[in-house]
C-alpha cells in the first residue's frame, strides 16, 4: 500500500491537471450542446471520465515493462473484436463500428490504437537496429498495421484507418526504418490508391470529392463543412458567448456533440478560445514528447511516441476537418467530444505514458 501511495505521489501533477481542464472544456461544450442540460451527453461523459480517469492512474502505477508483457496478448484480444465486429456488429449511422455489451457500447477500432501501438513498440524493442535493416524482419510489423486497418476499412471507419496507418508509420520511422524503405512502401500505398478507392462506401467518396470542392454541393454532402466555416466565421477575435452561438444553436450545425464540437466551441469563444484550447494541447503533447526523450527504454521511448502522435493525430484531423482542410473521416476532438470507448482509450494512453515517467525517474533514482 504505501509503493502504490508513493507511486501515486510521484505522478507528475502538471499531465493530470490538462487532461482534466481540456476534459472540462469538453463538459462545458456538451453542456451547451444540449442547449443548458447535462442530460444527455455531459452527464454521461463525466461518469465515462472519472471512470477513465481512475484507470489511467492504475495503468501510471503498473511498471511499463508490465504493459510490455501483456502488449501483445492486448493486440490479440482487440484483433479479435474487430473481428467480432465483422460477426455481431451494432450498426449505427450507417457504419458497423459497435459491439453491444448491454452496459457500454465498445467500439474495438479505438482499442486497437492503443494495441498497434503497444504491438509495435515491444516488437521493435526486441529488434535490434541491425534486424530493422533487413527488410525481411519488417514483414510482420507491417502485417501487425495492415490488418486491423483493413478490418477497419470494412466498418467502414476511414478516419481510424488513416490513424492506425499514420501513427505505426510514425513508430516504424522513430525504430530506425531508413528512408528508402518508406519511399518503397510509399509508393506501394500510392498504387494501391484504386483498391482503397473501391473499399471506401459511396457516402465516404462523396465526403472525399466534396472535400475538393465543399461549394459544389452546399444543401447535401458539402453541407456539414460550409455550415462549420460559417460557424467558424461568425465567432470573430471573442465569440458570441457561451451557449449564444447562433449556428450551433438553431441547428444549422450537424454533429455539434461529436465531430464539430471544436467549431461548437470557437463560434461561442472566438479565435482567442480556440487558441487557448490549442495551447492547452500543445502543452499536453510538449509533456509527452519530453517523456520520450527523457526515455532510456527503447519500449518507452516508442510507447511515449506513438502515444503523443496518436492524440496529435486525432487533434490535427479533427480540427483540420471542421475548417475544410481534410474530407469529414469522423474524428472525434481528443477529451472533448462526446464518446466512450474513445475517452477511455485517450485517458489509457495518457496512463501509459505516466507509466513511462515514472519508470525514468525510477531509473534516475528520483523514486
Amino acid at each position: 500500500m504505501l509503493a502504490l501511495l508513493s507511486r501515486l505521489n510521484a505522478i507528475s501533477k502538471w499531465p493530470l491537471f490538462l487532461v482534466t481542464i481540456i476534459s472540462s472544456i469538453g463538459f462545458a461544450m456538451l453542456y451547451s450542446a444540449a442547449d443548458g442540460s447535462f442530460s444527455p451527453w455531459a452527464y454521461k461523459q463525466i461518469i465515462r471520465f472519472i471512470v477513465g480517469f481512475l484507470i489511467m492512474l492504475a495503468i501510471a502505477c503498473t511498471d511499463i515493462r508490465t504493459w510490455m508483457s501483456v502488449a501483445y496478448p492486448f493486440y490479440a484480444l482487440s484483433l479479435f473484436l474487430l473481428i467480432g465486429v465483422e460477426l455481431m456488429g451494432f450498426v449505427g449511422m450507417g457504419a458497423q463500428r459497435w459491439i453491444d455489451l448491454y452496459f457500454i457500447q465498445l467500439q474495438p477500432s479505438e482499442l486497437m490504437k492503443i494495441a498497434l501501438i503497444m504491438a509495435l513498440a515491444r516488437y521493435f524493442h526486441l529488434s535490434s537496429l541491425k534486424d530493422t535493416y533487413k527488410i525481411k524482419n519488417l514483414f510482420i510489423p507491417i502485417i501487425l498495421i495492415l490488418f486491423p486497418t483493413i478490418l477497419v476499412m470494412r466498418q467502414p471507419d476511414l478516419g481510424t484507418a488513416m490513424i492506425l496507418m499514420m501513427s505505426g508509420a510514425i513508430i516504424f520511422f522513430t525504430a530506425g526504418i531508413r528512408i528508402w524503405k518508406f519511399l518503397v512502401v510509399g509508393g506501394g500505398v500510392l498504387a494501391a490508391i484504386p483498391v482503397f478507392w473501391s473499399m471506401l462506401h459511396e457516402y465516404q467518396r462523396k465526403r472525399v470529392l466534396i472535400f475538393l470542392d465543399p461549394e459544389s454541393d452546399p444543401m447535401k454532402s458539402g453541407y456539414h463543412v460550409t455550415q462549420s466555416k460559417i460557424a467558424l466565421g461568425s465567432g470573430g477575435w471573442f465569440g458570441q458567448g457561451f451557449m449564444q452561438g447562433s449556428q450551433s444553436h438553431l441547428s444549422f450545425l450537424p454533429e455539434k456533440q461529436t465531430d464539430f464540437i471544436f467549431t461548437m466551441f470557437s463560434e461561442e469563444f472566438g479565435f482567442i478560445g480556440g487558441l487557448v484550447l490549442v495551447s492547452l494541447f500543445v502543452m499536453l503533447l510538449a509533456y509527452g514528447f519530453r517523456v520520450a526523450i527523457d526515455s532510456r527504454m527503447h519500449f518507452a521511448r516508442l510507447i511515449a511516441i506513438g502515444i503523443n502522435s496518436t492524440f496529435f493525430l486525432y487533434a490535427f484531423i479533427n480540427m483540420s476537418m471542421v475548417m475544410g482542410m481534410l474530407p469529414v473521416v469522423g474524428v472525434p476532438l481528443p477529451l472533448v467530444s462526446y464518446g466512450g470507448t474513445a475517452l477511455l482509450t485517450l485517458l489509457m494512453g495518457q496512463g501509459l505514458l505516466l507509466s513511462a515517467s515514472l519508470y525514468n525517474e525510477s531509473r534516475t533514482g528520483r523514486i
